[in-house]
């Protein structure tokens, strides 16, 4: 029976074509997508210093095989580990996402572009130390930054349109693509082998959702990041032998992306790649909650002060009303046992339920001990969650991107509480002014958490200064940050 496939060649298709010639040829000239990078690298790496306090995450740190130390490797900041560079990417990738805490982009799909740090950072820093071996000049954090631009802007205007998780995909495979690309271009790729790169991100495995919702959620949620942007890594250096590509991986017909995992839907664009998603990312500065809760847990703050000074507590209260945008509903609003602290930072009213009785909500109170308190699975019950079709306009509206989300508080004695409605989070672009300095004094803390004051104020002296960060070759600023 004759074949009803055409084995005639097609061009690349476009959607490929574009990331590679916006990653080879757009020059970037945003002093504000500058300054937020510098931001994001700041705030991203402290968030992997306060994940190396905890042992679930260094338990997968290291080499692959015990003792392993490769010269002129990367090396992995806060830690003794000098890797090749794709074991080095998981490592700094599963420390920056293990918390919860870094950058967020939300949008028909979700994410956290500064995942992609890991295989930048990763890249940057062997290929910085190799040079440096063989008598040339070394990258420079300039570069990093660049870098990091670049993939939170494919990462983020590919999630602008088009929702992976309406199909059952996680996001970290825009994680993939993103970091397959930068890191493509940090190695020197010409343009046919930095398409074929990005072809074999896109005809990749990609994992599935599954251990972000119940009854399945798990700790994979914190490194599978780590383990899209190793992939890429990986996949940039296969491209870089000369591996071939596959020009039509998206649009070919049956086999390709769109038809086997997209429903048969082409890529929708809302704007072409400049810099705008990093002029407008989202920074998680005062609370390690998944991002479309971080406004809930604001406004629980606020409520837990005011039932202090009507001399009452959590245990007063009879309802709260949630009112908030479908993409909440959708991904955290949870009802049920919660198995573990990936379980817990995923629902709404955990998160909300923890500032009501103890006035914080910290990485440390997702954990069982906290999560044991039987104050909190009773006060969760007595929340009710509903979506406001305003709410979730405006988080699609692309000149507001709010996050919105309010509380109305009933107590036992019939008392209401006037709702306490909080728009957009103190990370959002709209309270930068506000936020940053913050962000500064989070990067502080995290330092603190693993460095000795000396250490300390040799990383802070180095890198709070966007020009002298910028000058700095990126294995000298790694080396700042290594432990004994």
């Amino acid at each position: 029976m004759s074949s009803h496939y055409s084995n005639e060649h097609r061009e690349t298709d476009k959607a490929i074509v574009d990331i590679v010639d916006y990653v080879l040829d757009y020059r970037i000239d945003s002093e504000l997508a500058f300054q937020t990078a510098h931001y994001c690298l700041l705030d991203t790496l402290g968030c992997g210093f306060e994940a190396l306090t905890y042992p679930a995450c260094t338990k997968l740190l290291g080499p692959v095989v015990p003792g392993t130390i490769v010269p002129h490797g990367a090396k992995v900041p806060g830690t003794a580990y000098q890797l090749d560079p794709v074991q080095a990417a998981f490592n700094i990738g599963a420390m920056i996402r293990w918390l919860d805490f870094n950058d967020t982009w939300l949008a028909a799909e979700w994410g956290h572009p500064s995942d992609n740090l890991g295989g930048i950072l990763a890249t940057a820093d062997w290929l910085s130390r190799t040079a440096v071996a063989s008598g040339k000049p070394p990258l420079t954090m300039h570069q990093v930054l660049d870098a990091m631009i670049r993939a939170h802007e494919i990462q983020g205007v590919m999630a602008l349109e088009n929702s992976f998780n309406k199909v059952g995909l996680d996001h970290v495979l825009l994680v993939k693509l993103a970091s397959t690309a930068v890191v493509g271009k940090l190695m020197g790729l010409d343009r046919d082998e930095l398409i074929n790169a990005v072809s074999l991100a896109f005809v990749d495995g990609h994992p599935l959702r599954t251990y972000r919702h119940a009854p399945n959620t798990g700790s994979r949620k914190s490194w599978a990041a780590g383990d899209a942007t190793s992939r890429a890594v990986r996949l940039a250096l296969m491209a870089k032998t000369g591996e071939m590509g596959y020009p039509s991986v998206l649009s070919a017909k049956t086999w390709g992306f769109y038809d086997v995992l997209f429903k048969g839907n082409a890529f929708k664009f809302q704007r072409p790649y400049g810099s705008y998603v990093m002029e407008n990312v989202l920074f998680k500065i005062s609370f390690p909650a998944e991002f479309h809760a971080q406004t809930a847990v604001e406004a629980a703050m606020v409520i837990h002060h005011k039932l202090h000074e009507h001399g009452k507590s959590a245990a007063d209260i009879r309802h709260i009303r949630i009112r908030t945008h479908e993409a909440a509903i959708r991904i955290i609003d949870k009802k049920g046992p919660l198995h573990n602290p990936a379980d817990r930072d995923h629902c709404i009213q955990y998160m909300i339920a923890v500032p009501l009785i103890f006035g914080r909500l910290t990485a440390a109170d997702y954990e069982d001990n906290i999560a044991s308190d039987p104050r909190i699975d009773p006060l969760r019950d007595k929340m009710e969650a509903g979506e406001d079709a305003g709410f979730t306009q405006d988080y699609h509206n692309p000149d507001k991107r709010s996050i919105a989300n309010a509380l109305t508080v009933t107590l036992d004695d019939g008392t209401v509480f006037d709702e306490v409605v909080v728009e957009y989070p103190i990370g959002h672009k709209r309270r930068r002014e506000e936020g940053m300095p913050v962000l500064i004094e989070k990067f502080k803390t995290n330092l603190a958490r693993i460095f000795p004051a000396k250490q300390q104020r040799q990383v802070a002296d180095s890198s709070l200064d966007i020009n002298v960060l910028s000058a700095m070759p990126v294995h000298e600023f790694v080396d700042l940050m290594v432990t004994p």
